[in-house]
């Protein structure tokens, strides 16, 4: 089953949360639209996840969707570190979850369902706030990131 996931293209996301005052936050592929009309997206994370307690607890998160410029900062939310915003250009949304700097796109949601799927808890989010920038996407595949702006078009 790895190796079939490993041929499924996916963008690359950071989703944050406030623990308290401490900002939280893990790299997850588990990313998807899942209506424009309400706006609605769901994330999955692994319940074994040092940052899933936090989520789990939280009334409401922030999605980034991070661009190539920062390689360095999904490598940072997929390793294990205390403290992953050390030192980490972001900001407060307007409900307080952490929006990481220099993301392609960026969005807060509220979370309005917690749906348990063996090992994950898939969360269903409304989009409360989003905005994006005009830096290109970071895409991941087959165990590494690429360039999302160096796609060829097939017709």
């Amino acid at each position: 089953m790895k190796q079939v996931n490993r041929r499924f293209v996916t963008g690359v996301t950071v989703v944050t949360a406030m623990d308290g005052d401490r900002p939280r936050g893990l790299a997850v592929n588990a990313f998807a639209s899942i209506s424009l009309d309400p706006p609605t997206v769901m994330v999955c994370v692994q319940r074994t996840s040092s940052t899933y307690e936090c989520l789990f607890r939280a009334s409401h998160l922030a999605i980034n969707i991070l661009s190539v410029e920062q390689l360095d900062v999904v490598k940072r939310f997929a390793a294990k570190s205390d403290d992953k915003f050390s030192g980490l250009d972001w900001e407060p949304g307007r409900f307080g979850s952490p929006l990481i700097g220099r993301s392609s796109a960026r969005m807060e949601v509220e979370i309005r369902e917690r749906l348990q799927a063996s090992t994950h808890t898939i969360f269903v989010c409304r989009v409360v706030d989003a905005e994006i920038s005009d830096r290109t996407p970071m895409i991941y595949s087959a165990g590494g990131f690429f360039d999302g702006g160096a796609l060829s078009a097939l017709g």
